[in-house]
């Protein structure tokens, strides 16, 4: 129903009933599907024109996901028998696609969030968007942690060659019999040097802090499960040396490579920081053989290429930025520090951080991947649906009163 407010006469406004959603990537779309289910319908915000924007737009061609897809399924729908164990990009999206629809979650795409604010006066979130304003009891935060890109410190305005950040990459064709500097060594950083390898492209690689790297499986096993099932029976750090262990006598002294490991194990390093150990899909066999060269930091780029912190100059005809994404969150919600952090992340950590003050939520900002989404989500709706049955409840009683 309409519903005034002083402010701007030519903002439209609209009570919605149900919970307002942020977001209509992997968070969103399986909080909605979770409230569907409890028997509540929600308002899904979109930026974009579809469902997991930055799958279906922002990512690499060769990209899989990097754990099993037991790891990766959104609640109440798994991913179908006949796809492998590491779908693809195009899988995932179609995944997405038909998760939406089974649960008939609509976002309504285009529509950017402005400015959301909480309202005592009327006990609500207001959310502002381009020409309307909608007004919720309940606000769910899914814009995620990987929204905007993160730019490096050192400037390559100068550089005359093309600069793009993985966002936009997505093969090596486009650079084949280059020789491309590779900013950045996570997992995108080491997929997207093996995928310039395989194009006939040359990449330097900056190893620009210390990284854990693991091999995907071992003993046949995801590492990732082998992980999550040794620390059901052993402490954390007893589980990180046994990995150190296996990632050793399998892939090697990762040191002697340029790729110095963390004083922290991996898992303890992403329980603390959220900073993912890169999981080698052959990325470090070409490193081995040479074809992926490491350089040890940059110190500035130049109208040709880039000098090194060791003193090395070289020349380059490409430059990608593989140094991630961060969240917006506090660029538009307003009111929001009971929840998030100044840099738009969950303030309590995983399992705790999912809920706010007033009415606020947050999906996807555990740090732990969709493992974490689902766990999010999942909570999320049995909280807001407790309140949707009491409320209607006590609508009724109101209603039946002989009063």
């Amino acid at each position: 129903m309409g519903y005034s407010a002083e402010g701007d006469p030519e903002l439209r406004r609209t009570w919605v009933s149900g919970p307002i959603v942020v977001g209509a990537g992997p968070s969103g779309v399986a909080v909605a599907a979770c409230l569907a289910d409890a028997g509540v319908s929600a308002t899904v915000l979109e930026k974009s024109d579809s469902v997991a924007s930055l799958w279906q737009h922002r990512t690499y061609d060769c990209l899989k996901l990097h754990l099993p897809k037991k790891f990766c399924e959104l609640p109440l729908m798994g991913f179908p028998n006949e796809f492998p164990k590491y779908p693809s990009k195009e899988q995932f999206v179609a995944y997405m696609e038909a998760y939406a629809a089974f649960f008939a979650i609509h976002p309504r795409f285009g529509t950017e969030v402005l400015n959301a604010e909480f309202d005592s006066a009327v006990g609500g979130w207001r959310v502002r968007t381009r020409g309307e304003e909608l007004v919720s009891r309940w606000l769910v935060v899914a814009t995620g942690e990987n929204v905007e890109p993160v730019m490096p410190e050192t400037s390559t305005a100068v550089f005359d060659g093309r600069v793009i950040h993985t966002r936009d990459y997505k093969s090596g064709a486009d650079f084949e019999g280059q020789k491309v500097l590779v900013v950045g060594c996570g997992n995108s950083g080491m997929e997207i040097s093996l995928d310039l390898c395989r194009h006939n492209a040359t990449p330097y690689m900056v190893v620009r802090n210390t990284v854990h790297v693991l091999p995907r499986e071992m003993f046949g096993l995801s590492t990732f499960g082998v992980a999550m099932f040794l620390q059901r029976w052993l402490p954390l750090r007893v589980v990180d040396r046994f990995l150190l262990a296996v990632a050793r006598q399998t892939l090697g002294d990762t040191d002697r490579l340029g790729l110095p490991r963390p004083k922290t194990g991996p898992i303890e390093l992403k329980n603390v920081t959220g900073k993912t150990p890169v999981l080698d899909v052959g990325a470090l066999a070409e490193i081995k053989s040479g074809n992926i060269k490491v350089m040890q930091g940059v110190k500035e780029i130049t109208r040709t290429g880039a000098k090194f912190v060791d003193g090395r100059e070289e020349q380059f005809d490409s430059i990608i930025l593989a140094t991630g994404y961060k969240s917006n969150v506090s660029s538009w919600l307003k009111g929001g520090g009971c929840l998030f952090t100044k840099e738009g992340m969950a303030k309590a950590p995983f399992p705790d951080g999912w809920k706010g003050e007033n009415g606020l939520y947050c999906v996807g900002f555990t740090k732990r991947g969709l493992l974490g989404t689902s766990s999010d989500a999942l909570s999320i709706a049995r909280d807001i649906s407790l309140q949707w049955k009491e409320i209607r409840r006590s609508h009724n009683l109101y209603r039946n009163s002989p009063l």
